[in-house]
């Protein structure tokens, strides 16, 4: 049982002061999370407490204290509160049942707020009776305090959030008054949790310069040491380290030694080095990692940690890490509960960008770059001249007949204060890199006044990243900066961005830099089998927040493209083409200046649509028994969080035993099974939470705080509160974007395919960029691995989140992805086809999808052959369909969808497209009605494309449940076709 000892005031003798675990005796949504237990040792009307119950919480005073008879579980009606600190508390309570027990509720809070967005408001202290009871406190019985307990271990303040008083703290500083900052070396099992009070354990330890632990060989061993200037602040804070060694001569090089504070490796591998600074009366954890070899051997080594900072004296640390016999597997990341997956944060796992399947290695033949699908040629100004996409209409394989993207090269157009462009004399383009996975080269273009630095890489998968520079070479006036994209007509039948929902380009466009409200800063324009997205961007591009947090932060202007609200976008019909003219607006460049056009181009699509996979894989969205997901046809099954195998929100490591067991039961009986993962915000469940707290703002982004009790209770401050599962109180918090966590993710992903067995991920929106993303492809694919990803995203068009597209959004990820999930706040009954097929088939970038709000619309989602997902809606069951599609036999059948020109089968009515899913002599026929009423339509039958003699066909219905009833038709037959739905009809040649 954890204790410590208690000094009562005015009293000399001690008195042990137990802290338990409640073990969720009482429900913390009506009396708190903490109470004090108390012992009535003798008869009285008034019963005095002394309460040092040490409390980090900010201003104790105000809030409510309850005290509930143990006896009867009821409220005490008398209680006075005399003087209450975060040190202590004196309370006087009318002990109704006389001797025994009685409890003390000293935070109770309400909550309020959405129930998976909460907020826990603590209730002010009612000062009603004051002055009105007792009449005395003479004679008052006698009490003791018997534990301090929380709810449940989770809760629990002991030992490192039970505060220092402040004489102890002060006493410790007068002891040692040469020192203007301490140095407290603490273990890796009680992460430092408090930045603005000293622990008691660290008062009754003393200040210690020696730190002493034992490891095992092979472990990834952590500890810290806590840093608190009592002088003055401490800047650039940083920590070196001895060799350590042992009496044999074998060492631990020091070079093993780092401090993950100060020293690391970012997401995108490069060097990480970070300044720390601690303001006076604060403390910093600092988390020093060992990863210890694994031939050391046994024996104590012995060195030094050296802290130092600006202006004042180093600090040494003795460390002394005994190692014994015991070989940890793989670091001993199987306990991570002893922060052996620290050293993740670190990782460079799957950073080498090779060609993930079922991409190509790029080919590089004198000024073309050619890739699956596509082509790029690129100008003697380093752009590109052509983009080409080598895609059939039908979206279900490869083709041989190129389709320009671009009707001219893509181009700037600097333009003096006298109208006229700048003429550029252009360098040789020189390729600095051919690799099978990247491409780059560069090449300077100069004029009298200025020189632009182009450097361009392009990846296997049809990203383009452009670094372009324009340096000043003397004082310039400019009238303008603008960058054209004259795309063919051909390529830009449809747009998705800026503003606009996705669907049929509008003739003209005008759009406008609003960083702060709007997730904006490009734009999809292209056709079904060929496009472009592009994307505006600067030096200082930070990826912002989504999914309900763009407003706490939101894309940073361009410096270039922004100008200060001059430059925008316009996109319109000039000559042959349809141009996208990105401009900047007029400015002042000095001598020297730079500024940074930076853009990216992502050519689509990215692979052929797999039809078979869509039809072969049936996803079941639900933790259920393995027998009743193999009885409905489903083969493929997404664990959620808050699941008994995985219930803690993007932290898939605390029931792992449980979801392995599962894995391998679901694998025996043929079925494969995904788990959601995805990195946007994380549990406090997770056992690394206060170390990356430490960490500043590089892993939590920065908040108001608040939210459930737990956060506000244990992190204080400056976090944003995200989802919450009230079932488990799993309360996560907001992460920050692009940081390390994104190299933990990838080797969490890694542990999981090799020890769980995963077959994939379910990822609920994305908060990471393309570069990770290939990361966890390669990591789920490895040996043979499914590696099935699939992205779900509520309708991201919407104030919270900045008004973007889901698909313009998430579409850097679209090549790694093998279904999208694009749900809540998509209404199918509301929306146009060219909507439906841009912004939720996913069939323009070679993916297909699945609906969900109000369980989709079956008939209008089979044109894009899409089905609802089990078992998530009721009354909009995916079995009827899979049944017709297996009677059918739609596996190895060719999906000819409404947009393909020459698609045999059309309708008389342009509200009512007709998808085909064409085999030998025999065509299922998928027809929707976006009619305004129910409307009569004859199919178009181009028999001899087909290849079927009309005379032996026949068209039939069969009675689909809740779909149709049968029926049959002839050719040239009027079908009726009901408002908002349609058929599935087969063509069969008998």
């Amino acid at each position: 049982m954890p204790f410590v000892f208690i000094f009562l005031a005015g009293t000399a003798s001690a008195q042990e002061l137990k802290y338990t675990n409640g073990n969720d005796a009482w429900n913390p949504d009506s009396l708190g999370n903490h109470r004090v237990v108390l012992q009535v040792t003798s008869a009285g009307k008034v019963a005095k407490a002394i309460i040092p119950w040490r409390r980090r919480d900010p201003q104790p005073e105000q809030k409510e204290i309850w005290v509930v008879d143990a006896k009867t579980n009821q409220k005490v009606a008398h209680v006075k509160v005399e003087h209450i600190n975060r040190e202590q508390g004196t309370i006087y309570f009318e002990p109704g049942s006389g001797i025994g027990t009685y409890y003390v509720y000293y935070m109770p809070y309400k909550v309020d707020g959405r129930s998976n967005y909460p907020n826990a408001t603590y209730l002010k202290r009612s000062t009603a009776e004051q002055g009105k009871w007792p009449a005395s406190t003479d004679n008052a019985a006698m009490v003791k305090v018997q534990e301090i307990q929380s709810v449940n271990a989770m809760n629990s303040y002991y030992p490192m959030e039970v505060i220092a008083t402040a004489k102890e703290t002060k006493d410790l500083i007068r002891q040692h008054p040469q020192k203007s900052y301490f140095v407290f070396p603490e273990d890796r099992l009680h992460p430092i949790k408090m930045t603005t009070d000293l622990p008691q354990r660290w008062i009754l330890k003393g200040l210690m310069n020696s730190f002493s632990a034992t490891a095992a060989k092979g472990e990834n061993f952590a500890f810290q040491l806590g840093i608190y200037p009592v002088k003055q602040d401490l800047n650039d804070v940083k920590v070196r380290f001895t060799d350590l060694k042992s009496k044999t001569g074998a060492r631990i090089p020091a070079s093993l030694l780092s401090c993950l504070n100060t020293d690391g490796t970012n997401w995108n591998t490069q060097a990480l080095q970070k300044t720390v600074n601690v303001g006076k009366g604060k403390i910093q954890a600092l988390w020093i990692l060992a990863n210890l070899p694994k031939e050391l051997s046994a024996g104590t080594y012995t060195g030094t940690a050296t802290v130092s900072a600006n202006g004042t004296s180093a600090t040494p640390v003795q460390i002394s890490i005994q190692v014994g016999n015991q070989l940890a597997l793989d670091g001993g990341i199987n306990e991570p509960w002893k922060q052996t997956r620290l050293t993740w944060l670190n990782s460079t796992l799957a950073q080498k960008n090779e060609v993930i399947a079922p991409y190509i290695p790029l080919v590089v033949k004198d000024q073309t770059i050619s890739l699956l699908g596509r082509q790029v040629t690129l100008n003697k100004d380093g752009l590109p001249a052509q983009i080409q996409t080598f895609f059939s209409p039908e979206m279900t394989e490869l083709s041989t007949t190129a389709k320009d993207i671009l009707i001219e090269p893509i181009h700037f157009h600097v333009t003096r204060e006298n109208h006229k462009d700048i003429n550029w004399k252009n360098s040789p383009v020189t390729f600095t890199e051919k690799q099978a996975g990247t491409v780059q080269w560069n090449t300077t273009n100069t004029s009298d006044s200025l020189t632009m630095q182009v450097n361009g890489s392009i990846e296997f998968d049809g990203f383009l990243s452009y670094t372009v520079q324009l340096i000043a070479t003397k004082d310039i006036n400019l009238e303008d900066v603008r960058l054209h994209i004259p795309f063919t007509p051909a390529a830009s039948k449809y747009m998705m961005g800026l503003g606009l929902k996705g669907g049929n380009r509008p003739d003209t466009l005008k759009w406008k830099w609003d960083v702060a409200n709007k997730n904006q800063d490009g734009a999809w324009i292209g056709d079904v089998n060929a496009g472009l997205q592009y994307s505006l961007r600067d030096n200082h591009y930070v990826r912002p927040l989504n999914t309900n947090f763009y407003l706490q932060k939101p894309l940073i202007l361009p410096s270039s493209w922004g100008n200060e609200g001059k430059g925008g976008i316009q996109v319109f019909k000039k000559g042959n083409s349809i141009l996208s003219d990105n401009y900047s607006g007029a400015r002042s460049m000095k001598k020297g200046d730079t500024l940074y056009y930076n853009f990216t181009l992502l050519i689509t699509p990215f692979h052929p649509i797999n039809t078979d996979f869509q039809w072969s894989n049936r996803f079941y969205h639900k933790y259920d028994n393995l027998d009743t997901i193999k009885a409905t046809g489903a083969n493929l099954i997404n664990i959620h969080h808050a699941t008994p195998i995985n219930p803690f929100i993007n932290y898939p490591f605390i029931a792992h035993k449980e979801m392995k067991s599962y894995i391998n039961e679901a694998h025996l009986k043929g079925l494969k099974v995904k788990i959601y993962n995805t990195v946007r915000e994380l549990s406090n469940s997770a056992y690394e939470t206060f170390p990356l707290r430490s960490l500043g703002h590089e892993i939590y982004s920065p908040g108001q705080g608040r939210g459930y009790s737990w956060l506000q209770e244990h992190l204080g401050e400056d976090y944003i509160a995200a989802w919450y599962v009230p079932e488990i109180k799993d309360a996560a918090v907001v992460n920050s974007g692009m940081s390390r966590w994104h190299n933990y993710y990838v080797e969490g992903m890694n542990w999981l395919v090799k020890n769980i067995g995963i077959d994939g991920i379910y990822l609920d929106d994305v908060a990471f960029d393309r570069t990770t993303m290939k990361r966890i492809k390669r990591v789920l694919t490895k040996d043979g691995h499914p590696g099935i990803i699939d992205l779900h995203s509520a309708n991201q068009y919407n104030k919270s989140d900045g008004f973007n597209n889901s698909a313009n959004l998430y579409m850097e990820h679209f090549p790694y992805l093998n279904r999208l999930w694009f749900g809540e706040y998509f209404y199918y009954d509301k929306n146009s086809p060219d909507f439906f097929l841009t912004e939720v088939s996913g069939i323009p970038f070679g993916l297909m999808g699945e609906m969900l709000q109000d369980g989709g619309n079956a008939w209008r989602g089979m044109v894009y052959g899409m089905t609802n997902r089990m078992p998530w809606s009721d009354g909009a069951d995916p079995r009827p369909i899979w049944k017709a599609w297996d009677n059918f036999g739609m596996q190895g059948s060719k999906m000819i969808g409404y947009w393909v020109e020459n698609n045999p089968v059309k309708s008389n009515q342009a509200s009512i497209p007709v998808t085909i899913y064409r085999k030998d002599k025999n065509v299922l026929v998928a027809l929707a009605s976006w009619a305004e009423e129910d409307v009569k339509v004859k199919l178009n039958i181009d028999w001899k494309a087909l290849g079927i003699d009309p005379a032996k066909a026949t068209i039939t219905a069969a009675e689909v449940k809740n779909f149709q009833p049968a029926a049959s038709f002839k050719d040239q037959e009027e079908i009726l076709v009901p408002k908002g739905k349609g058929w599935m009809l087969v063509i069969k040649e008998q």
